[in-house]
């Protein structure tokens, strides 16, 4: 045929390519607005990612209609331009491909008929993931946080501290051990006596006993410290630091029940604890006992002291002083400043007779034990009062295990209701990490389909086409196959980091899908200018050239993510485990993304096509 200037066949290329490639760079900017959205931790976690991603593909599109046109024309003024018939690799893939998809065109049926199997199978594979707000993330140490009954004194707890680090250090993956327990010198830390913290050190993983794995290790952590009457929950430390400031409980899951008195929120707390028992992933469940701290109390007889010419507040000062002690002075030892506490010995006051047998003194020089001056009595109380919105609040703390977050919280929602009935102006909250995940669905249910939406309306404004607007996005929920069937196989929850690497994925399918439907509409042009009265054979070779000549860039686009990923899917260590439920939906669907692109989009196009060119008065042709 006749030869035309290299120049105008370069700006012809780039006026074919150029607007469907800078949407679709477009496209993978916008489809990461979901992650903007995010709020608290999950959005400090991901929004780098988000503006990194974001920031690369804007510069990436405006590079695409700028500088990539007028680099064509400088560098390729000279020289011959090798055809892809002459690349190899090329030769091989095209003899492969074209083949499976002349067989594929032939058995259309089939296939489509063979994708909706594939789609209704990974519905119910989704539905069969767990969910959670963020997976587990191995930090190389362990948080244990057991907790018994209020009233525990000094003495016992740390003896009971002692006994249970020496346990934990005997096991072979513990390199060491530090306890305590109480509040730190801080009111970010507002934990009773009762509640007790071990920071478990382990060894590295090489140097661990063959066969055992983080699970395996923590069972027999718990086993070892099982101990009557104390209730365990172990997480990581950075974890639990994180979930215990935001919520308040250091559980994944917990629950705040809400209300106006602390009987009967205690109550209805243990009331909760007895029917979550038996939920299928219940490690351990604890209610706090908000009304069994124990006080001990003097009433101080008014006519005695009257006799002897002293006052309640007498008699309330030498309790303080014997008991509490008094701060007398502060003393600076170099740059370290100390208070001087006086009180009496602890072989002093160590029990109630003993505090009987502690002398005031009189006005009249008489010296009057206190039991004579009153009565020392305990009685039960609130260790601690918590409130919450206005009302007073109780903790549930549950330490789950084989279980996700979201559907175990699904169902003891449902034993919760049938079993515990909450009087007038009483109500729970669950909280805990489920508390984050709901704020994220909530979030995600808003945002993802506007963002749905402003893609659609992105693709039209570059194809001008709804139906060819609509058959790229089919790619965006099909792609998910592979990446959902993957999940599956490596038994991922769906979390958050998931939901990040589901969005990323969405802007590659419509990027891969845009290029192959490009490359098919040169071809059915080609067909109408050539083939005025067209037969089902023209048909089929019009979308076999069209698909061939799409299949060097749409492997390369995919391939290029699938070998970015792999190094991420093979990863250990930490931070690994997040970064693997990123990449997994996006490596399973880039696979499944492929031959939906090379198969299905073209059985799909020439459908498409052949039904609206074939309308009698199309204007174009009729066979």
């Amino acid at each position: 045929g006749q030869t035309r200037p290299r120049r105008e066949l370069i700006i012809e290329s780039c006026k074919e390519v150029g607007p469907s490639l800078f949407s679709s760079l477009l496209v993978i900017a916008v489809s990461f607005l979901p992650i903007f959205a995010l709020q608290a931790e999950e959005g400090k976690l991901f929004h780098p990612l988000a503006y990194t991603k974001t920031f690369a593909m804007i510069a990436a599109a405006l590079v695409s209609i700028t500088a990539v046109p007028p680099l064509i024309a400088l560098f390729l003024k000279k020289g011959k331009i090798r055809s892809e018939a002459e690349n190899p690799v090329n030769r091989v893939l095209q003899r492969s491909y074209r083949p499976l998809l002349v067989k594929a065109i032939r058995n259309s049926k089939t296939v489509l008929a063979a994708l909706a199997v594939a789609v209704i199978l990974t519905g119910y594979l989704f539905t069969r993931l767990g969910s959670e707000f963020m997976p587990s993330l191995w930090e190389g140490s362990l948080l244990y946080m057991p907790i018994t009954n209020p009233g525990i004194s000094v003495t016992a707890v740390t003896d009971l501290l002692n006994r249970q680090a020496a346990t934990l250090k005997a096991i072979p993956e513990v390199e060491d051990v530090f306890g305590k327990a109480g509040k730190y010198d801080s009111p970010t830390d507002p934990a009773p006596l009762s509640m007790m913290e071990f920071t478990v050190q382990l060894k590295p993983r090489e140097k661990w006993r063959k066969g055992i794995t983080e699970d395996s290790l923590i069972e027999e952590l718990d086993r070892a410290v099982d101990i009557p009457g104390l209730n365990r929950a172990w997480t990581k430390p950075v974890r639990g630091r994180i979930d215990m400031l935001t919520t308040g409980i250091r559980t994944p899951v917990g629950i705040k029940v809400l209300g106006k008195d602390l009987k009967v929120i205690e109550n209805l707390g243990q009331q909760i604890e007895t029917a979550l028992k038996g939920v299928r992933g219940t490690k351990s469940v604890y209610a706090e006992r908000i009304g069994s701290g124990y006080y001990l109390t003097f009433e101080p007889n008014r006519p005695v002291l009257a006799r002897y010419g002293l006052t309640v507040g007498d008699a309330q000062r030498m309790v303080e002083t014997a008991i509490g002690g008094v701060s007398i002075s502060p003393t600076v030892e170099g740059r370290e400043r100390y208070t001087i506490n006086v009180r009496y010995p602890r072989e002093l006051r160590d029990n109630v007779e003993k505090l009987e047998r502690v002398l005031v003194s009189a006005p009249t020089g008489a010296k009057v034990p206190m039991g004579e001056l009153g009565t020392f009595k305990t009685r039960l109380g609130p260790p601690m009062i918590l409130d919450e919105g206005g009302s007073l609040a109780g903790y549930i703390y549950i330490d789950l295990r084989g279980r996700d977050v979201g559907g175990y919280v699904d169902e003891a929602k449902k034993v919760v209701a049938e079993q515990v009935k909450f009087p007038p102006g009483y109500f729970a909250r669950w909280t805990g990490q489920y508390e984050y995940l709901e704020r994220v669905r909530d979030r995600l249910k808003i945002v993802l389909p506007l963002t749905l939406v402003l893609i659609f309306f992105i693709l039209y404004l570059s194809i001008r086409s709804t139906s060819k607007t609509l058959l790229i996005m089919v790619s965006v929920p099909l792609s998910l196959i592979g990446g959902i069937f993957l999940m599956w196989v490596l038994k991922y929850n769906t979390s958050v980091a998931v939901w990040a690497g589901a969005i990323a994925l969405i802007g590659v399918a419509v990027e891969t899908c845009a290029i192959m439907v490009i490359f098919l509409d040169q071809a059915w042009k080609d067909l109408a200018k050539n083939h005025p009265h067209p037969t089902e054979e023209n048909f089929v070779q019009a979308t076999l050239e069209g698909a061939q000549k799409s299949l060097r860039p749409v492997l390369m686009a995919v391939a290029m993510n699938i070998f970015g990923l792999i190094p991420i899917m093979v990863a250990v260590g930490i931070g690994a485990d997040v970064m693997k439920r990123i990449s997994s939906p996006m490596f399973g669907g880039l696979v499944s993304l492929t031959i939906l692109t090379l198969f299905v989009v073209p059985i799909l196009y020439k459908m498409r096509e052949q039904r609206v060119l074939s309308k009698p008065g199309n204007g174009k042709f009729y066979a």
